[in-house]
C-alpha cells in the first residue's frame, strides 16, 4: 500500500480544511515545498497536492507551487483542483504533474474526461470521488449531486479508470477514523480497481486496517500535520 501525503494549498500557503468547509482552515506552513522536501527525505514517492483555490473558484491558480515542487524534488505528483479545459490539463503536465486528478468534470462533462482519458492514458488520470452519504460532492465539496457513487465508479471502470481515490467528506479533517466499511464495499464490488483511501485517517493503526482490506493506497494529510502520525512511523510502509 503507497503512501500518499496530501499537500491542500490556499494562498500559496500549506493547509487543511474540515470536512470542506473553507471557514474551517488551518495553515500549517507557509512554504509547501519545505513540506514536500520532508515527505522526500524520509522515502516518500508520491504526493497529492491540491489547489483549493482552484477548485473553489473553477480555475487554475496555484500551479507555481506545482511548478517549483516538481523542480526541486523527485516526487511523482498528483495535481487536482480548477482542472476545467483541454488547455488546464495541459499545463499541469506542462509544470511538472505526473497525473491529473480529476474530479468535478467526470461528473459535469463527461465526454471531455473520457477524451482526457484516452488521449492520456489511464496511468496518468487519477479519479476522485468525493462522497456524502455514497453520494458525489463536486467544485470543492461545494455542491452535492444526485449521482451514486458505485454508479458512478462502474460507469468509469468501463471507460478505462483503473485508479480511483475515494473521500468520505464527513470523516475528513475529523481524525475520526477513515470509512473502512465504504472501503471494503467498493473493493469487493470493483476487484481489480486500485482504490486510494482518502479522508479520516488518525493513527498507524487505521493505515494498517487499509492495508489488510487491500487498498492500493492512502492519501494522509492532517494527521502527519497535527502529529497523530509521526514520519518516522510511516517506513514500515515505505519500500526501502
Amino acid at each position: 500500500m503507497e503512501i500518499i501525503p496530501a499537500i491542500d494549498v490556499i494562498d500559496g500557503k500549506c493547509v487543511r480544511l474540515s470536512q470542506g468547509d473553507y471557514s474551517k482552515k488551518t495553515i500549517y506552513n507557509e512554504n509547501p515545498l519545505e513540506v514536500a522536501l520532508k515527505f522526500e527525505s524520509i522515502g516518500i514517492k508520491r504526493l497529492h497536492l491540491v489547489d483549493l483555490d482552484g477548485a473553489k473558484q473553477g480555475k487554475l491558480i496555484n500551479y507555481r507551487i506545482l511548478e517549483k515542487i516538481a523542480s526541486k524534488t523527485k516526487l511523482k505528483i498528483d495535481f487536482g483542483g480548477g482542472i476545467k479545459t483541454d488547455e488546464d490539463i495541459q499545463s499541469i503536465f506542462d509544470h511538472g504533474a505526473s497525473m491529473a486528478a480529476i474530479g468535478s468534470i467526470a461528473v459535469k462533462n463527461k465526454s471531455l474526461f473520457y477524451s482526457w482519458l484516452k488521449k492520456y492514458g489511464s496511468e496518468r488520470i487519477l479519479l476522485g470521488a468525493d462522497v456524502k452519504e455514497e453520494k458525489l460532492a463536486i467544485n470543492g465539496w461545494l455542491e452535492t449531486t444526485d449521482v451514486l457513487l458505485f454508479d458512478f465508479i462502474n460507469e468509469n471502470i468501463l471507460k478505462g479508470v483503473t485508479t480511483i481515490f475515494c473521500t468520505d467528506i464527513s470523516k475528513d479533517g475529523l481524525l475520526q477514523g477513515p470509512s473502512i466499511e465504504l472501503y471494503e464495499k467498493i473493493i469487493s464490488k470493483f476487484q481489480k480497481l486500485n482504490l486510494i483511501a482518502s479522508g479520516g485517517v488518525s493513527t498507524i493503526k487505521d493505515l494498517e486496517k487499509l492495508k489488510d482490506i487491500g487498498c492500493s493506497g492512502v492519501i494522509i494529510g492532517k494527521a502527519i500535520y497535527e502529529g497523530r502520525i509521526k514520519l518516522n512511523e510511516l517506513n514500515k510502509f515505505i519500500p526501502c
